[in-house]
């Protein structure tokens, strides 16, 4: 005979097994997108474009798009930012190479690209959820925050590639660097064949 809490435990069990079948799926799917940028940023981009049109048609959530807005701009921050801040590490500890004979270290971010793609894409989603909430729809004159978001992007952006310049890294590189070797001068071939 089960006491009292028996047929509260039998009724959790279910539910754990589907949360935890849910999120070992959920987690299968996720780590097979890990190779596939391009793919993941273009549903990001989907994603977002859906949000954009439903804000767009029910002139409203302007609160919510500016809160998600700030959240973009400290995720960018976090990925073009190094690990480890040149500014804060000094001379003693690890930091970045600023001339040309000093030993290369690659560029590693405080925030990987796929949390980055990751934390964006559940922002979007989570964001897009508020707008069937009435009560996320404060009312606000949104160009006045527009305004503000710009202003602090512009300032945000100033002091990051400020902060590039004088510690000389770039955050952003496209495709495997190569090693092409010296190239030969042509007037130096030409000598070696006489």
């Amino acid at each position: 005979m089960e006491g009292p809490g028996g047929d509260a435990a039998s009724a959790v069990a279910p539910i754990a097994k589907w949360r935890n079948d849910f999120s070992r799926a959920f987690q299968y799917y996720l780590d097979r997108s890990t190779p596939h940028p391009v793919q993941r940023w273009l549903g990001t981009l989907a994603v977002a474009a859906v949000y954009v049109l439903r804000v767009y048609y029910v002139q409203g959530f302007y609160i919510v798009s500016y809160g998600l807005g700030i959240y973009v701009l400290n995720l960018l921050i976090g990925f073009l930012s190094p690990k480890v801040d040149p500014e804060l590490e000094g001379l003693d500890g690890a930091s970045l190479p600023t001339k040309g004979s000093d030993e290369f270290k690659p560029f590693i971010r405080r925030l990987p690209e796929f949390k980055f793609w990751y934390s964006i894409t559940k922002a979007f989603c989570i964001a897009f959820a508020m707008t069937f909430f009435s009560m996320f729809d404060v009312p606000v004159f949104w160009p006045i925050l527009l305004c503000y978001w710009i202003v602090l992007f512009v300032l945000t952006m100033k002091r990051q590639i400020l902060h590039m310049i004088k510690y000389k890294y770039v955050p952003i590189s496209i495709g495997k660097q190569r090693y092409t070797g010296k190239k030969s001068s042509p007037s130096g071939s030409a000598m070696s064949r006489d």
